[in-house]
Parts: C-alpha cells; structure tokens; sequence
C-alpha cells in the first residue's frame, strides 16, 4: 500500500501480524475476488472447488477464525492487540471488500454461541477455532423481505408496534422452539453457511421489541436455502434466503431468550457492525486510490504522464484527502469501541458512512483518472467501484443508519 502508516506506536508483533496478512490479503484474496467477480452465475461462487473454499481455508491457516472467542474455548481471547483486529480487517478489506464481509461474517454464530453457558453452545465454539478446513461457515441471519431497515431502528421506542414485527417467529413449546418464517436474499454466507445468528420474534405483539436471538445449526430439518443472489457489486461475497418451516430448535440455543435484553443488544450489535464495516471499506477507498495513483504514473498523453498535468495532481490530492480522513476516524472509532464495550453507536455509523462514501467517491474518481479504461474488464478499477456501491445500502441503508444513530446525538 503506497501510504506511510501514520499509527507510530504499532508493536513489533502486530507489524509481523500484519506483513502476514497482507500477503494473504494480495496473493489470496485478492485475485479469488477477481476470478469469483467474473463468474456469471453466482451458484458457481461457491460451487465445490472454488477459489472460495481457497481464501477460507487459508484464512483459518493462519488462526484469524479464532479472533473474538475466548481462550479458553479454543480462540486468541484478549491476548490479541485490539489494534491488530480492525488493522487486520483495513488489509483484507484492501485485498477485496466482498470476501473481507464473508471472512467476518463466517465467525459471527461461533462467537455468539461463545457467549452461552450452555456446554453444546461452547463446544461449538471450540469446534469452530479447531476447524482450519474451511468445514464449518456461518451467517448473520437478520435482514427479512419486509424487514430492513426496522432491525436497525429496534431500539426506537416507536419501533414496539406490531406492525414493525419480526416475520421470522419462534414459538417455545416445551424444551423446543419452532421456528416458522423467512430471512431475505441479503444474508451473506447464506446459501454457504452451516450455522447461523438468527433474529427471531418472540412476542410479536411488542413489535421489534419482542425480538430474540439464536444460534442455528442449518442442517436441522424444515430448513432451506434459496439461490445465490444475483448482483452489481461484492459479487464474490455469497447472499441468499433461508427459509423456515416448522423448525424445531432446541431450547439452549436461544441465547437471548428474554426479549427485554434484546433492545440494548441491538444497539451492541449495530455498532459492532459498523465499525467493523468503517474499517473494511477503508481498505477498499486506498485500494481505489492506488489503482488511480499507478495508472496516472503509467499512462502517457501529451508527451508525459498524466500524473504530471495539475488537474491529475489536484484530483489525486482529493481522493487521498478523503481516503485518510475516512481511516482516521474508522482507527480511532475502531479502537475505542473495542477498549469501551459496548460501544458507542454514533461513531460507529459515522465511520460506517464515512468509509463507504469515500470508498464510493475515490473509486468514482479514479474511473475519471482512468478514462474509457475506466470501464473496462480489464482493470480492477470497474469492480471496486462497483463494490464500493453497494456498501452504501450494506449492513444498512446509510440514511437510515443515520437516522438510527442521530438518537445517540441528544
């Protein structure tokens, strides 16, 4: 990465972390990006063989599954810098957006069932931090066909209206609960992943406010999956529906089974979501920066390097301007939410909307450097721009993220 890394105190041990995942991020992630991309039909992006399975599987090589579960359940627990976790998904995020999401979004159930004292629920999670084969995947199931936006204003109190309900729905009937209903195409991992964090409805007369939260074995009978969705940008990150119909669920495995705990847990969840988002998308604005700043230095009109006209200069001095603000605030965001859980919300969504706007703007920015180039196959440029769009609506639409967050601001 052609910037100078202005964090001065980084130990030596997370600057050897780092060196190591940057040569996975650029000789793994980045070309399975690439090729998954290109593939047209998305069903093919995690077809047996994929370079899929590859980028997984060297991801669990080198033990980064096990970050955020505790020590003595198999993960890195606290013996990990906190800088090194949001430095490490900046890097990934550099290599390719889509698959920074898949990689985070793969550990979320194991984490979760971390969280449980249940022995089956923490047996999992040492099942997860020794499975360095790629077995095991998981997925954040929340997003439902007519529920968005409504998850992330949960913890509005107008948001306890009925109306405004979860659709997916569990029923606790003895030591079992049963699930029936549907979590939309916009699940990452969802057509891949063999456990999920499931949001469920458990009172839905109160709305949103009656959620609760579930980790998900895949494989347990009334469960389906639709197709991989078919979409413009983060093409090697796998979306899909799943689908519920008379699910029988195990008790334990209701880890938030009191509805009351899941207003404030909402809001944990919103701003863990965003700051890690913050610092992803800050890896793919200097990935777009990058491409724009070599290109410039390579290609010749009027006798020299574009990058020697003023104009070039001026742009290119804009696109690095917004690249480093962005970082700045998703670093700074980054590391105190991690130090001060839960967190604060606020300047998680800022850093989110920041990040993302800026990796749109550099990418739209460096397309212009590019010229007709710019639009062709043939440079990465087209398919970060692309990537970065649809992050503008990921993990949230970022108006309604601000909407949400402006709560914070009284």
């Amino acid at each position: 990465m052609g910037y100078v890394e202005l964090d001065m105190d980084l130990s030596k041990e997370v600057v050897a972390m780092l060196k190591e995942v940057k040569k996975f991020a650029m000789d793994v992630v980045r070309p399975a990006g690439i090729d998954l991309d290109r593939l047209q039909d998305p069903a093919d992006v995690s077809a047996p063989g994929s370079v899929l399975w590859d980028v997984h599987r060297a991801f669990r090589e080198l033990n980064l599954h096990q970050i955020g579960i505790p020590a003595e359940l198999g993960g890195m627990g606290d013996d990990i810098d906190p800088k090194f976790k949001h430095l490490m998904a900046e890097v990934i995020g550099y290599g390719d957006a889509g698959l920074a999401v898949s990689l985070g979004v793969s550990i979320n159930p194991f984490r979760v069932a971390a969280m449980s004292q249940d022995p089956a629920l923490q047996q999992l999670a040492r099942d997860f931090c020794n499975d360095t084969s790629g077995e095991m995947i998981g997925c954040w199931a929340i997003t439902e066909p007519t529920h968005g936006s409504d998850y992330i204003m949960a913890m509005d109190p107008t948001f306890s209206d009925p109306q405004c309900g979860p659709d997916l729905i569990a029923e606790l009937k003895g030591d079992e609960y049963i699930l029936n209903g549907q979590k939309s195409a916009w699940v990452s991992n969802g057509t891949i992943a063999t456990h999920a964090t499931v949001h469920v409805g458990l009172q839905p007369s109160k709305g949103m406010h009656g959620a609760g939260l579930a980790v998900v074995p895949l494989d347990l009978p009334g469960i389906s999956k639709g197709k991989p969705l078919d979409k413009i940008g983060q093409r090697a990150l796998n979306q899909g529906e799943i689908f519920f119909e008379d699910v029988k669920l195990p008790k334990q495995c209701m880890v938030v089974p009191d509805s009351r705990m899941m207003v404030p847990l909402a809001k944990a969840i919103l701003t863990g979501a965003n700051t890690g988002m913050g610092t992803v998308f800050v890896g793919l604005a200097q990935a777009a920066f990058d491409e724009a700043l070599n290109y410039a230095k390579q290609r010749i009109q009027g006798g020299m390097p574009i990058f020697e006209h003023n104009n070039i200069k001026l742009q290119l001095f804009n696109m690095f301007r917004k690249v480093e603000a962005a970082r700045a605030l998703a670093r700074r965001v980054s590391l105190y939410n991690s130090i001060n859980q839960p967190g604060a919300a606020q300047y998680a969504v800022a850093a989110k909307v920041t990040s993302t706007r800026a990796a749109f703007e550099v990418a739209s920015e460096a397309i212009t450097i590019f010229g007709g180039n710019g639009l062709a196959r043939e440079y990465v440029i087209e398919k970060m721009f692309r990537d970065a769009r649809a992050s503008l609506v990921e993990d949230g639409e970022n108006n309604a993220l601000s909407i949400a967050a402006s709560h914070e601001l009284k």
